[in-house]
């Protein structure tokens, strides 16, 4: 009882600075991933490794964030949120420059390993927060907060290639930058984060029960079209439609454009329909433009379609992130994590099931299993509307 009233007094407290604060530790979360995008080809490089080599590399990545995703609730309910996403973000951005210099592939092991951990520590936990202080100012933020995701993507990746093209500055000293950007970003955020976490008292881990299941299956199909748009949606333009390889990334360039202008207006539109309506009628939108990337080769359709599965599956997990503080099946700091796992599970075996799939009948026929599967997330999405 003293544990509970405790935190009520916490929550309490929460304001404006504690928004700003968890808004720049998903913005680093987003410009590190984007920053170290372009160090890939030069680990390739430097190592001098194949591609398959290189992909069981990036499979560290994964694996780590999974490793430690499970845990990083139970970090938080014991430490608090701000001493795990302070010290994830300081290691993230140390972790950068590191990965400049690994010389081999035995060193390289570990050291993504390491990086994938606090990758996943910080989408964990700064989620966590999210989910405290948005349920705490009793209005709508969680989308505004995952478009800062985003927009530290762009950032970073902007970045990276002003300070290389135009200004001359060599890849390391590029990356030195960006982690100064992330130790500043951090620093000056820490201050703000919560001293908490969730149920202290929880425990280590827990499989994921009651209405929580059917947001991990979810958030699980929602990453998972995330990552083929990634993923396949250039090489179904190349090979399926025929554009130019030139070409290639404009479809994951339209798609997260899509998810990011909707992404900042998601917590108004939410706030004024409903969430039902915006769900519901997001996966009938991302339905209707699978439609159009399936059924049509005219380009202006086509581009058209994937704007269209941008637009509708945008607020999908930032909706559902926020349905987590509203159950009672389990302790905040425990679900969050597992609905992450099982996220993340999505993106990462998304595009290796497109793959299969695909070469057992055609990218064609995956596009239409994609389709499909955005059905299904309405049909979930619909149940679990009516439980909590």
């Amino acid at each position: 009882m003293e544990a509970k009233e405790n935190h009520t007094v916490e929550t309490s407290t929460i304001g404006v600075p504690e928004q700003w604060s968890t808004r720049a530790l998903f913005f680093v979360g987003g410009f590190g991933s984007a920053s170290w995008a372009p160090l890939v080809p030069l680990l390739k490089q430097r190592l001098a490794i194949a591609e398959d080599t290189l992909g069981l590399l990036l499979l560290c990545i994964g694996i780590g964030s999974l490793l430690t995703m499970p845990l990083s609730g139970a970090l938080a309910a014991k430490f608090g949120c701000r001493r795990v996403l302070t010290t994830a973000g300081v290691l993230m951005a140390l972790m950068l420059p590191i990965l400049c210099l690994v010389p081999s592939f035995w060193s390289a092991v570990p050291a993504l390993l390491f990086f994938g951990a606090v990758m996943g520590s910080i989408d964990s936990v700064v989620n966590i927060q999210a989910v405290i202080v948005e349920k705490a100012s009793g209005r709508r933020l969680m989308s505004g907060m995952h478009a800062l995701w985003s927009i530290g993507g762009f950032v970073g990746a902007g970045l990276f290639g002003v300070w290389v093209s135009m200004l001359g500055l060599t890849p390391m000293a590029s990356t030195l930058i960006a982690s100064g950007i992330m130790i500043l970003v951090t620093a000056i955020a820490a201050r703000h984060h919560l001293n908490f976490g969730g149920d202290p008292g929880g425990k280590l881990l827990a499989m994921p029960h009651g209405i929580v299941v059917f947001v991990g299956i979810i958030a699980c199909i929602a990453f998972l079209v995330e990552g083929a748009m990634m993923d396949w949606g250039g090489v179904f333009l190349t090979t399926v439609r025929g554009f130019d390889l030139s070409l290639a990334g404009t479809a994951f360039t339209v798609f997260s454009a899509a998810m990011l202008i909707m992404r900042l207006f998601g917590d108004r539109l939410v706030q004024r329909f409903g969430q039902k309506v915006i769900i519901i009628g997001g996966c009938a939108l991302a339905f209707l433009g699978f439609l159009l990337v399936i059924l049509t080769p005219n380009a202006f359709l086509l581009f058209a379609g994937f704007f269209c599965i941008g637009i509708g599956s945008a607020n999908v997990v930032p909706v559902f992130y926020t349905m987590l503080g509203r159950q009672h099946d389990m302790p905040i700091n425990l679900a969050v994590p597992a609905v992450s796992t099982l996220g993340y599970l999505g993106i990462l075996a998304g595009p290796a099931v497109i793959g299969f799939f695909a070469h057992q009948t055609s990218l064609l026929a995956a596009f239409c299993l994609l389709a499909g599967l955005v059905l299904l997330e309405a049909l979930m999405a619909a149940l679990t509307f009516r439980r909590i």
